[in-house]
């Protein structure tokens, strides 16, 4: 007897492992559903926006021919909504620019830098 109910123990223990197997096969099933589920769904208004918005840009930086940083600024500014007017320069900021760049090749620092800047900006 004790040998019988020794045999049915180990038997059961043998087969749990089987059970717990079945259902973690059942598990991706339902996954798959889920996705399955998730790819059919429509996009929302305000995706369909964004990715309107994604072609767009990806045109315009395609007809400019831009590469590299270029392209990733022009496409950061592009899809958060700049306009052209917003990618250029005022004169103000291009002369600003080129203060700055006169001033770094004549190596100004200090003091002599921020009186050069004032008269080149004035100018």
């Amino acid at each position: 007897m004790n040998k019988l109910i020794a045999g049915l123990c180990c038997l059961m223990l043998g087969a749990a492992p089987l059970a717990l197997a079945q259902d973690k096969a059942k598990a991706p099933e339902k996954a798959t559903e889920k996705k399955a589920e998730k790819a059919t769904k429509e996009p929302s208004e305000a995706q369909k926006k964004q990715q309107e918005r994604m072609k767009s840009c990806n045109a315009k930086a395609g007809d400019k021919k831009m590469e590299g940083d270029a392209r990733k600024k022009f496409m950061s500014s592009c899809l958060k909504g700049a306009s052209a007017k917003d990618e250029k320069m005022s004169p103000q900021q291009a002369r600003m620019k080129d203060c700055n760049k006169q001033a770094s090749d004549k190596q100004m620092k200090g003091d002599d830098r921020k009186k050069f800047m004032s008269t080149c900006l004035k100018g």
